[in-house]
């Protein structure tokens, strides 16, 4: 009996032993990084800059799969929906939050989902013509008011993120613009360069080249502090108490990816995000690292789905529409 006992110990410790060396070795083959989007944009972008890093890290190739199409939920669900083992993960948007707030999902994008990390945050620019009346965001608001409706404001669509980080704006400050939605955001810039229409909230790579270049005017920017990339621009916030539209980018995996997999790669990412290249290529698109740890990008990511669905409801907006 004892002989027995000692020989299942034994088998017990290298069996341990096994599978912590099989853990160590990870990965042992290349690794798909899920992008929802086409090639090309923002995101891709911030993506390709990961993956080459994480395969330099990894020693095993990082493999970017675009997968666009749903607004974003087929590349979504494939990724949700993969065997977690690590092999398989996901770089999303902060529109994985506001697509909660308008479709009916075939997964829960909280509690289906691993947290890794935030890569990288950016904003908005309220953005309008320069030969228009408003220079500033109290003005903007004062104008609104004794003219509600007369403001149009452009859009990326209806539901898009630049909607709803306006529509946001527009209860916040108790304001009532009229929305134009176009179907992508170089409509929207064309019509505000020609002043067909009076402002958009746009994403900050695509129009500070515009404010800076004296063709547009920026008046604000939408993230909670001032952006390195545009800091004599005030925030939203400093007129709008509580006001924060955050463009963020960041990794998933999916729901029963192994702790220290998840570790591993949180681990990794801090790292990466503090390469002087890597700083320089994400402030190119006016990108601030984030990092952090899991709990920090799941609280965000709980925040923000609660805070465009509020937004959605009392604007009852419906996409599409």
């Amino acid at each position: 009996m004892r002989a027995y006992l000692l020989m299942a110990a034994i088998l017990g410790l290298l069996l341990a032993a096994g599978g912590v060396h099989a853990q160590q070795k990870y990965p042992t083959k290349p690794i798909r990084l899920i992008v929802p989007f086409p090639a090309g944009g923002g995101i891709d972008r911030v993506a390709r800059m990961l993956a080459q890093k994480l395969s330099e890290t990894f020693k095993q190739s990082v493999v970017v799969d675009n997968r666009p199409g749903g607004g974003a939920t087929i590349g979504t669900e494939t990724a949700v929906r993969a065997n977690p083992d690590g092999y398989t993960m996901i770089l999303v948007s902060a529109s994985y939050a506001t697509n909660a707030s308008l479709y009916k999902l075939p997964y829960d994008p909280v509690n289906d989902v691993v947290p890794i990390a935030l890569i990288g945050e950016s904003g908005y620019v309220v953005t309008v013509h320069p030969s228009g009346p408003v220079t500033s965001i109290q003005e903007l608001i004062a104008y609104g008011k004794a003219n509600p409706g007369k403001l149009d404001y452009g859009t990326g669509g209806t539901g898009s993120s630049t909607h709803l980080v306006t529509e946001l704006f527009n209860q916040m400050a108790g304001v009532k613009m009229t929305h134009v939605p176009y179907k992508g955001a170089g409509a929207g810039l064309s019509d505000l360069l020609g002043g067909q229409i009076q402002l958009i909230f746009a994403t900050m790579p695509g129009m500070i080249p515009q404010v800076k270049s004296n063709r547009l005017r920026g008046i604000a920017v939408t993230t909670a502090k001032r952006s390195n990339a545009v800091p004599e621009i005030p925030t939203v916030a400093e007129t709008v108490p509580g006001y924060e539209a955050v463009q963020w980018y960041a990794v998933l995996g999916p729901k029963a990816l192994p702790k220290d997999i998840a570790a591993r790669w949180n681990r990794e990412i801090g790292r990466i995000l503090q390469l002087s290249d890597v700083k320089q290529h994400m402030a190119g698109d006016s990108i601030e690292p984030a990092g952090g740890s899991p709990e920090r990008f799941r609280e965000v990511l709980k925040r923000d789905v609660a805070k465009w669905q509020k937004v959605v409801k009392i604007a009852n907006i419906k996409p599409g529409s």
